[in-house]
């Protein structure tokens, strides 16, 4: 049925499946379930292999408060803040803000997606937007815990890819800066990010390894981080799983992610050391989506009357799962493709983007491809 519940994710139905097929394990994509704890429980008690991290690393890492914690622990950097819960005492709620200082920003604890979040510029503020998106998280979540943050004006959104195999072995592809999105969705990601002193870089990557390494990671991860302009970075949060943006990473490393996912789950050791890696390159990634960008990113419905994509090459790839006549229905994510592009400068690479932009042709449909090509053509973008 084309009801999300009753089908990509009822887990009953995948574990059938599995059993079914003959399958050994199953890889939970990058959707809903892939960071679903007891998702992984369940298949591991099933008799069937999880491709990714422990049941219990993935509840440690989806509780923001926990995970906070974890990176305070294993001595990565963290945004000033509540460093946990908020009580319910207000006058301690007060002066947890007046230490950390306005303007901070309150989360709730089983937060993401952008939801589950209230900037607060003024003291005034405090106590309601603090009862508000406890409510929000408690309907959202099921989890009303929320924490405070100091909130950072205008920083960058930079991101490490992780891989560890459970043996002690950890090591990092190199970073990707998805700092262009609307309500915290990403927009444009790119790889490696713009800008960025290799000191620096290697400090985030370090970091990064780090956290994979203090919770007994396994499997793929993003380790993702805030940037400020004095080039300051706190952990924000870990994605337990492959991201949408991992073609990025796989263009300018010449690795496939999945496979390194494959063996590990297998009980490989990584594939190679962090020595051996290399970055080649810039990459690009945008998310085609059936939405209107002249009426509030609105979602869009119909049939995909007339459909054509770039040519796939060695500079331009193309991962859909649409096809001509086809049809966007309000069951499921509006996402029509993800377009990645790559060449051996930021320059080219982004020319390309723009290229490739400008031969989709999609008819039946509100998209979004206007409004990417003119980010891509953008002077401030151009500048990174």
């Amino acid at each position: 049925p084309a009801n999300a519940t009753e089908s990509y994710l009822n887990i009953p139905a995948i574990i059938s499946a599995a059993e079914v097929t003959g399958a050994d394990g199953i890889h939970p994509g990058y959707g809903f379930l892939a960071e679903n704890a007891d998702f992984a429980e369940q298949i591991e008690r099933s008799g069937f292999t999880f491709i990714g991290p422990s049941a219990e690393v993935i509840r440690l890492m989806g509780d923001k408060v926990s995970a906070i914690a974890a990176m305070i622990d294993a001595g990565v950097p963290t945004v000033p803040g509540s460093d946990g819960p908020l009580p319910d005492d207000e006058a301690e709620c007060l002066a947890i803000g007046r230490r950390v200082g306005y303007p901070v920003i309150i989360k709730a604890s089983g937060g993401g997606g952008g939801r589950g979040m209230r900037v607060v510029h003024e003291e005034s503020e405090l106590i309601k937007s603090i009862a508000l998106t406890r409510t929000e998280a408690g309907a959202a979540f099921g989890n009303p815990v929320v924490y405070l943050e100091k909130f950072l004006t205008n920083p960058r959104h930079v991101e490490v890819q992780v891989l560890s195999d459970g043996q002690g072995n950890a090591i990092h592809l190199g970073d990707r800066d998805c700092s262009l999105q609307r309500r915290h969705q990403k927009v444009i990601e790119e790889a490696p990010a713009p800008n960025m002193p290799e000191d620096l870089r290697a400090e985030m990557g370090k970091a990064a390894v780090d956290a994979a390494k203090a919770i007994g990671y396994q499997g793929a991860g993003t380790v993702e981080f805030l940037l400020d302009a004095s080039g300051a970075f706190y952990f924000m949060e870990m994605n337990t799983r492959l991201q949408v943006e991992h073609p990025v990473t796989e263009m300018i490393t010449g690795e496939d992610l999945v496979e390194w996912q494959l063996r590990v789950a297998d009980g490989e050791k990584l594939p190679k050391a962090q020595e051996e890696l290399t970055i080649n390159g810039h990459a690009f990634e945008v998310r085609l989506y059936a939405e209107d960008p002249h009426n509030d990113f609105l979602p869009a419905t119909g049939r995909l009357v007339h459909m054509r994509m770039p040519t796939a090459n060695d500079h331009v790839r193309i991962d859909t799962g649409v096809y001509e006549g086809g049809e966007v229905s309000i069951h499921y994510d509006p996402m029509i493709a993800k377009l990645i592009t790559w060449d051996t400068d930021r320059t080219s690479a982004l020319r390309r983007m723009a290229t490739a932009l400008n031969d989709v042709q999609i008819v039946g449909i509100t998209t979004n491809t206007g409004f990417l090509a003119n980010i891509a053509r953008h002077p401030a973008f151009v500048r990174g």
